[in-house]
């Protein structure tokens, strides 16, 4: 079964995205990245909506993943991705995105090259805990990931 994965044509995006997930790969494959959000902002670099990717590698599972078997288990996530829009609220147009990383534990930046491409955030938080919409989740040992939407509830003020 072949599925069309959308690209960005942007040459630089590619980049970005690319770069991104190629810096991570080190810190997941240690178990070390709880979550990967990508998280849309607006006026004031206020969150407006969180897409969350919540990882669980098995460090006990001796055997490599087979890339046939991932790709198929990762298969239904990109098939819900365009499913899940009516869910996602309207973006203004001066708003912005980034790429942001959960560590479980800060890596050693003395030790490892790849941690000096991440660097800590202060970005704004919502005051009240966020609406939460599942939309996906997959278990493909060693790899357990769940897929989820946040969003400000209505009672925030910073929403």
């Amino acid at each position: 079964m072949n599925v069309v994965v959308h690209k960005a044509r942007h040459p630089q995006l590619n980049e970005y995205i690319h770069s991104a997930v190629n810096g991570l790969q080190p810190f997941i494959n240690k178990g070390l990245v709880d979550r990967v959000a990508v998280i849309f902002f607006g006026d004031g670099d206020v969150p407006i909506e969180r897409f969350i990717f919540k990882l669980n590698v098995n460090q006990s599972y001796n055997s490599k993943v087979e890339q046939a078997d991932l790709e198929f288990s990762l298969r239904s996530f990109l098939i819900k991705l365009p499913v899940s829009e009516p869910l996602t609220k309207v973006l203004p147009r001066n708003c912005r995105w980034e790429i942001m990383a959960y560590f479980r534990s800060l890596p050693e930046v003395s030790t490892s090259k790849d941690a000096e491409m991440w660097i800590p955030t202060d970005a704004k938080q919502w005051e009240q805990p966020p609406l939460i919409v599942p939309i996906k989740s997959m278990t493909s040992e060693p790899l357990g990931l769940q897929l989820y939407l946040e969003q400000p509830t209505s009672s925030d003020p910073n929403d």
